[in-house]
């Protein structure tokens, strides 16, 4: 009984550790999401001001080898 309890006990230990693990991947990863939102943003709010000259589309650009 001892021993089921003390592989328990292991097993435990090892899910906490996990879960730590996985709950600072979380947030490091809700961070990351609300620097893409931000810099989306971002990018909508210039599309909507439509500034001159800073959106080319590419099928505009002639390819180098010509």
């Amino acid at each position: 009984m001892e021993k089921r309890l003390t592989n328990l006990e292991i097993k435990i230990s090892f899910a906490e550790e996990q879960i730590d693990a996985l709950n600072k991947l979380v947030y490091q990863q809700q961070r990351q999401i609300e620097w893409l939102v931000g810099e989306l943003r971002q990018l909508q709010s210039r599309a909507e001001q439509g500034q001159p000259g800073e959106w080319r589309s590419l099928r505009d650009e002639i390819p180098p080898h010509y």
